[in-house]
């Protein structure tokens, strides 16, 4: 097989980027080794961008979400028993967000994939990238019981931190920053209505609690637990009467309760490979850095990768210069880095260390105070939080 750019993973990265590059006339093959109903399902991010709304309408992919999405003029913070309002187009100009999970932004594009009949195999596992630094990088991979291999003029790794795309990068050649946190969080999955109509962020002094939603009827609710939990070992009830203690406030707010469909822990910890480029190998979203899901970023972030890429790629066939594709990882990196920033300040704001001492717990609660009271540092939280902007 021959193509101009193989991408391995049908996330919402590789899926995007290869709708990008078929708008902009450039050809693509995307290697997913799963099969299509595991992607369409798996859960994952829930809260896109201002930037990531944009891009997807732009791309033509922007139809159901708005049809189906719920667009969020803020957040709510709790803490002492206290509510405030975030106000996201008052503090940033008219930005917000939308919450749209990504299993829909991965059905929608796949549905605009076959309907235009580029190349997409499912259960085609990718093994090896080789000839990185050639002209003519390839992919090995298996499908249908077969090893086969892609001929590349140039090759995406949209698999993950664990992935080919990554290890194809010599340890020498790379530099890994992480960070990884002693808690994880709960989540739930609750066929009842949600308790709110925008999202509410919590800090307690028995852990964070985060009340979220997939959809007018569905509730999706997290709370913070010791690392290496196992979420079978909460019962429902407890699971409930947790998220009514951390959520409580003093005028009278009651969380509606109802029928848990599924339970699941996810790990928390950051980290961002550098380079995000190795000869004409290129790395885009978790194969090139994690967030902690506290500020919403790790989807957001792919799609600024992919939008980046593009951009590059059209440019270099358009003018014969490799100048964009060459400042790729530095291009990506800064805003990468600002999401990693952002994310981190929201989690230890809000997370209650276990080895925390009281004065700790009163700075936390001083942070909040201050975006509370100062419109510079709401500001702040609002513009970090609706996106910073894809070409930075």
């Amino acid at each position: 097989m021959r193509t101009t750019v193989g991408i391995i993973g049908a996330g919402p990265a590789g899926l995007l980027l290869a709708r990008l590059l078929h708008n902009a006339g450039i050809d693509s093959v995307v290697l997913e080794s799963r099969d299509r109903a595991y992607v369409e399902q798996r859960q994952r991010a829930g809260i896109l961008e201002q930037g990531t709304v944009d891009v997807l309408r732009a791309a033509g992919a922007g139809a159901r979400m708005d049809r189906e999405g719920l667009r969020h003029d803020g957040v709510e913070l709790r803490f002492d028993r206290r509510r405030h309002r975030v106000d996201f187009p008052a503090l940033t100009g008219g930005r917000s967000v939308m919450v749209y999970a990504q299993t829909e932004v991965c059905k929608d594009l796949i549905a605009l994939h076959a309907e235009d009949g580029a190349p997409l195999l499912f259960e085609a596992e990718a093994l090896a990238v080789e000839g990185a630094t050639t002209d003519r990088p390839r992919v090995r991979f298996r499908h249908q019981g077969t090893e086969d291999v892609l001929e590349c003029d140039y090759v995406v790794g949209c698999d993950g931190s664990w992935g080919v795309a990554r290890k194809a990068v010599p340890d020498s050649l790379g530099r890994g920053f992480e960070r990884v946190y002693p808690y994880s969080w709960l989540g739930i999955l609750a066929d009842v209505a949600p308790s709110h109509d925008e999202l509410v962020y919590a800090r307690h002094d028995r852990g964070f609690a985060l009340l979220s939603m997939r959809s007018p009827s569905v509730s999706r609710l997290y709370l913070q637990v010791p690392a290496g939990t196992d979420a079978g070992a909460w019962s429902d009830e407890e699971i409930w009467d947790e998220l009514d203690r951390r959520l409580e406030t003093d005028d009278g707010w009651t969380l509606r309760r109802g029928p848990i469909t599924q339970k699941s822990v996810t790990p928390m910890r950051s980290a961002v490979h550098e380079p995000m480029r190795h000869g004409r190998l290129f790395l885009a979203g978790d194969a090139a850095h994690i967030v902690p899901p506290t500020g919403a970023k790790g989807l957001n972030l792919a799609v600024g990768d992919v939008v980046t890429l593009a951009r590059a790629l059209t440019h270099r066939r358009d003018t014969g210069s490799g100048a964009l594709l060459d400042a790729y990882s530095a291009t990506c990196l800064r805003r990468v880095w600002q999401a990693e920033r952002f994310s981190y300040d929201m989690t230890t704001m809000l997370h209650r260390d276990p080895g925390a001492t009281p004065f700790e717990d009163r700075l936390q609660v001083a942070r909040l105070d201050r975006i509370s009271q100062s419109r510079a540092a709401a500001t702040d939280l609002a513009e970090g939080y609706t996106g910073f902007p894809l070409d930075a």
